[in-house]
């Protein structure tokens, strides 16, 4: 059963990401961009007074986003849009079941995610789309692996406007590897621009 549910999921994040990178192909041939920029926690009250934040220095405005933050994040088309909070890291997250272990000298790491469709709506793969970096600059592509971490995201995941989508996504990394940065890229990870959260 569960070697039936990872053959559906790996066809189904194949399939996405094929038609992902023809679309990407076709409208843009930009360098993608790296947005650490949190958008404000807080927003105006209604009765006009300041926000919370709103006497904080130009260079505390600046720093970069970190776990619990949302990074306002555009796609290739000009509708295609999210607002992506990099909710919560478990490191060392134990595997689901028997079948979701990792390698020798491996561990998992789960980061859960919020994505909000800000846009026309969302309908991706966000295992396609996000990287666990460490602090040597190596770079991990999500694992097609389940944790007791939380819920993990579908492999297809449609959001409607306006709505939010949350689920946790899986990397196997070296059991000694520092992580630094974790990154999410819209359309399968070949939109213009990645979010990056600072991690520690």
């Amino acid at each position: 059963m569960a070697i039936a549910t990872t053959t559906r999921r790996r066809a189904a994040l194949l399939l996405t990401a094929g038609l992902v990178v023809l679309g990407a192909t076709a409208c843009t041939d930009t360098d993608p961009a790296v947005s650490t920029e949190a958008k404000p926690a807080a927003t105006a009250p209604a009765d006009g007074s300041k926000a919370p934040d709103a006497g904080k220095s130009k260079d505390a405005a600046k720093a970069p986003a970190k776990i619990g933050d949302t990074i306002a994040l555009k796609g290739a088309l000009p509708e295609s849009t999210a607002d992506v909070t990099a909710v919560k890291l478990v490191d060392n997250a134990e595997g689901a079941d028997e079948f979701n272990k990792p390698a020798d000298g491996k561990r998992f790491v789960a980061v859960q995610f919020r994505i909000k469709a800000t846009g026309k709506g969302y309908n991706d793969s966000p295992s396609n789309s996000a990287k666990l970096i460490d602090a040597q600059g190596q770079a991990f592509n999500t694992s097609l692996s389940d944790t007791k971490a939380g819920q993990s995201f579908a492999a297809g995941t449609t959001i409607a406007t306006g709505e939010s989508g949350l689920g946790f996504l899986t990397f196997e990394v070296p059991a000694d590897a520092k992580l630094d940065k974790v990154q999410f890229t819209l359309d399968s990870g070949f939109a213009p621009q990645t979010g990056q959260w600072k991690l520690g």
